[in-house]
């Protein structure tokens, strides 16, 4: 309440995404405000933005919400309603129920369309069962609700959850597509609109002010058309500034020759073979950027067995052996180390000077073509007659990989290499796209011109 205070009577306010989009939400449905009346909205890291309004103007429910209630019940109803003997053991079948509902999509994490969850044998009983027993539950904190503030809360809580989950199990809204991701522990239950556009159109119309996007990877070749037609900006007033840097003699791109198909076996192998003589030459400082996990896994295995093998004396980090603010202190602090990540190394990472002077991209970072949201994208878009691949998955790899290039020059004095693996940038015709939207570096096939590059440093 404090800080929201301080933000009413401040002449600039400086909020993540995701508190915008909350204040958002909040207002559209009259209930309060966080944030004050503005002249100018002004979004950095602008490129996030389509991926922040998805998951706002979309719906979802988790188990995890389920358990939290049920144990909130349970401890307010042993403090403020003892003589209510149904209420513990209700909350403990609510309990079991949830995690069954999770058990029912298998034991793996992932992502699952509709269409894959009605696959699953146990899903729909163990859903319905699930909302029997959520209205039950609701029911019951009704008549305990008048006793204290904190079951009046869970009883408010509960309906909720009734409400969203009646709402999901509804046949899919024309424009929405229903899917769910199983985590570890709990299984959360989404509704996602297929395109901000015209809910983004909507906002900014009932809210007249300046709108101003910014982003170093809005622009895909110098054009603004994909990311204007994302968020249904029309067509807006645009500029586009080259970098300050030096990139012709400050940084090269290195495409090696002979790599294999990205989705071969082995790729990852064939990866850390090609990048390793590089990592050696650069004496480490080296981001090796992965586009999955598990490609992220192999490549710190093979480049262990690796330096171990040769004897060389390299510091080797990966993602989720520590914060990323630990991991990155640590990558500065010894100046020659190796770190493996996955996507949250793709971007707002900054290490200044030579200990980050490798950055290594396994492949052109495409989502997953069987991500539920992705492939009813690419379903809508082929229905319309557009080409989803130009139009979406292209320009958004594009912006990607030119989010995971911009973490190697950060200052007038930086010097580095920029390895792409993925043998597309240089036989696919969309390859081309991908590396003219990159900085202008020199541009090299051979591994010699890396070698004689830092060895001149």
């Amino acid at each position: 309440m404090l800080a929201r205070r301080e933000a009413m009577a401040a002449d600039l306010v400086v909020v993540n995404h995701h508190l915008f989009f909350a204040d958002v939400m909040l207002r559209d449905e009259g209930m309060a405000e966080l944030l004050p009346a503005c002249n100018t909205v002004i979004f950095d890291e602008a490129h996030q933005l389509p991926e922040v309004a998805t998951l706002f103007f979309g719906d979802s429910i988790s188990t995890a919400q389920v358990l939290d209630l049920a144990r909130d019940a349970r401890t307010e109803g042993m403090t403020n309603a003892r003589d209510c003997l149904d209420l513990p053991i209700a909350s403990k079948q609510l309990e079991k129920i949830a995690k069954d509902l999770r058990l029912a999509v298998g034991l793996d994490a992932g992502r699952f369309s509709y269409g894959q969850l009605l696959e699953k044998t146990e899903f729909l009983p163990a859903l319905k069962l699930l909302a029997d027993e959520i209205t039950s539950f609701a029911a019951l904190l009704e008549t305990q609700a008048e006793r204290a503030e904190g079951l009046e809360k869970c009883w408010q809580r509960a309906l909720e959850l009734v409400q969203r989950l009646a709402a999901w199990q509804k046949t899919g809204a024309d424009g929405y597509v229903r899917w769910a991701e199983a985590f570890t522990h709990s299984l959360q239950l989404n509704s996602t609109p297929l395109d901000v556009a015209e809910i983004f159109k909507k906002q900014m119309g009932g809210h007249p002010r300046a709108w101003i996007f910014t982003s170093a990877t809005l622009a895909v070749q110098g054009k603004f058309h994909h990311y204007c037609s994302e968020l249904g900006l029309g067509e807006p007033d645009s500029a586009c500034w080259e970098s300050p840097f030096d990139y012709g003699t400050q940084a090269m791109l290195y495409a090696p020759l002979g790599m294999p198909e990205p989705n071969s076996y082995g790729y990852t192998d064939a990866v850390v073979d090609a990048a390793f003589p590089a990592v050696i030459a650069a004496g480490g400082g080296t981001f090796f950027l992965c586009t999955s996990l598990r490609a992220m896994r192999r490549t710190h295995e093979l480049i262990k067995a690796r330096l171990e093998d040769e004897g060389h004396d390299l510091p080797l980090l990966m993602q989720g052996e520590g914060s990323k603010n630990e991991l990155l202190e640590r990558f500065r602090h010894l100046g020659n180390a190796v770190l493996v990540g996955s996507q949250s190394f793709w971007e707002g990472v900054d290490v200044r000077g030579e200990a980050l002077s490798l950055v290594v991209i396994d492949k052109i970072p495409f989502a997953p073509p069987d991500d539920p949201v992705l492939s009813a994208r690419i379903e809508q878009m082929k229905q319309q007659g557009r080409n989803a691949f130009m139009e979406y998955q292209l320009p958004r790899a594009v912006i990607n990989v030119k989010q995971g290039a911009g973490r190697l020059i950060r200052d007038e004095t930086d010097r580095g290499v920029l390895m792409i693996c993925d043998p597309r940038l240089l036989s696919k015709p969309y390859g081309r796209r991908v590396w003219q939207s990159l900085p202008p570096m020199k541009r090299t096939k051979e591994l010699s011109d890396v070698i004689n590059f830092f060895a001149s440093r």
